[in-house]
């Protein structure tokens, strides 16, 4: 296989910059359901802000919502997403609709890869099976199945599918071969060759778990900390210089990856029958920590305006992470619901996110300026974007009213001094 005909399939924060990166090598077809993201993209639009206009608009990379277009098709890999339900249960729906429809353009000889994080078993187990009765092929005999998890870091432009190490694996050894040779084309950070396809799956699904539960710890000594007193960020400028300490933050746990992969990892250990105690407790400790800041908040507005009238709060960031639009699974709502329940009226900004997302998603109309807004009993730095570490004291001045509340949840003003009569709260 010289040069191989490639489809990438979803073109999400994943799909589109492997889409673009592929297409300076091969052609490559980029199919998305999704009419009005296919439209912008072709206008040179990513939302997802992970491809500049003038690289989208110079690639080769044909985009289209025709399932057809990807006929004849080397090989195919399906970038969509697998969240969780209602019950914190994977959901697969996606990865099995994505499954249908290449199976319907499906060719012989055809390698079908994975690349959104799984269980182990799931793309022999699962998409197998459904590409075969789509396709009317044998799986192994007339197409092959591969593996390769994504490691795209939203916001991220220095550890770029280019140059980060891809994880491979196929059905067989050739196979493994062929899918080096298509990643080893667009990356300078080297292939790894998996044993085979489920270990590879399972190294994907412990990347993000391992994470959340080192967060999960920071978070619990964070809330020991706040019973005494301390500031975990000036705890962790003193831990921070040992050699080998372990520089995690504090923060709510949101995104399509750490809030997420834990519940696949975990869900397939109760399948095998082994209670994954720490794996859970961590889920439990990040999910419940938004709640934990807005009780925090509720507390200290309670000691500043003992007459109940405290006034609104403004909370600004609403995305899952700073500097980027992302708002799957944020858990800064949270924080507005934790303090609308308790009483308060809440306002939330954020320069880097969708109102019409953020009002589907979340049921919240953002303020799309701050012009005007001033005199708010509490302003809560949630997320930690470069628009609000750029914020002086007088900003912040006129944002709260004298004897307000500057509650900074992700450190971003721990130098700033407060102007006279603001009261500072910090993790």
């Amino acid at each position: 296989m010289t040069k191989p005909r490639i489809a990438v399939i979803g073109l999400g924060y994943v799909g589109i910059p492997l889409a673009v990166a592929l297409a300076r090598h091969f052609p490559v077809v980029g199919y998305d359901i999704k009419s009005r993201r296919v439209a912008e993209l072709k206008g040179g639009i990513d939302r997802t802000g992970e491809v500049d206009s003038p690289v989208l608009r110079a690639s080769s990379l044909m985009l289209t919502d025709r399932a057809a277009d990807m006929a004849g098709c080397d090989v195919l890999i399906v970038t969509v997403p697998t969240p969780v339900d209602a019950d914190n249960r994977p959901d697969l729906g996606a990865v099995r609709s994505a499954c249908e429809t290449v199976g319907s353009v499906l060719g012989q000889g055809a390698i079908v890869v994975l690349e959104s994080t799984v269980y182990p078993g799931v793309t022999e187990e699962i998409c197998g099976p459904i590409l075969e009765k789509a396709s009317g092929l044998k799986c192994g005999r007339d197409f092959f199945l591969g593996y390769s998890p994504e490691r795209v870091n939203p916001g991220d432009r220095t550890h770029t599918v280019e140059r980060i190490t891809k994880v491979v694996s196929g059905q067989t050894p050739d196979v493994t071969e062929r899918l080096a040779a298509v990643y080893g084309a667009i990356t300078e950070g080297g292939v790894f060759r998996a044993r085979d396809i489920r270990t590879a799956e399972a190294a994907k699904v412990i990347e993000n778990a391992q994470r959340d539960i080192n967060i999960a710890f920071i978070n619990e000594v964070t809330q020991i900390f706040q019973k005494a007193g301390l500031s975990v960020f000036d705890v962790l400028a003193a831990a921070n210089t040992k050699w080998n300490f372990l520089d995690f933050k504090p923060g709510l746990v949101g995104g399509h990856c750490i809030g997420i992969d834990p519940f696949y990892l975990a869900r397939w250990a109760q399948d095998l029958g082994h209670n994954p105690e720490i794996i859970l407790a961590g889920r439990r400790l990040n999910d419940g920590m938004g709640d934990f800041v807005a009780e925090r908040i509720d507390e200290r507005l309670a000691k500043l305006f003992p007459n109940g009238k405290a006034g609104e709060i403004l909370i600004l960031g609403l995305t899952f992470k700073e500097d980027v639009p992302d708002l799957r699974n944020s858990r800064i709502v949270d924080i507005v619901r934790g303090l609308t329940g308790r009483g308060h009226t809440v306002r939330v900004h954020d320069p880097m996110a969708d109102p019409e997302e953020a009002r589907e998603y979340y049921g919240l109309d953002l303020l799309t300026s701050l012009d005007g807004v001033k005199d708010c009993a509490c302003v809560v730095g949630a997320v930690r974007h470069r628009a609000y570490l750029a914020y002086t004291p007088d900003v912040l001045g006129r944002l709260v009213r004298p004897g307000g509340l500057v509650a900074d949840v992700k450190g971003l003003w721990r130098d700033l001094p407060m102007p006279q009569g603001l009261h500072r709260w910090q993790l």
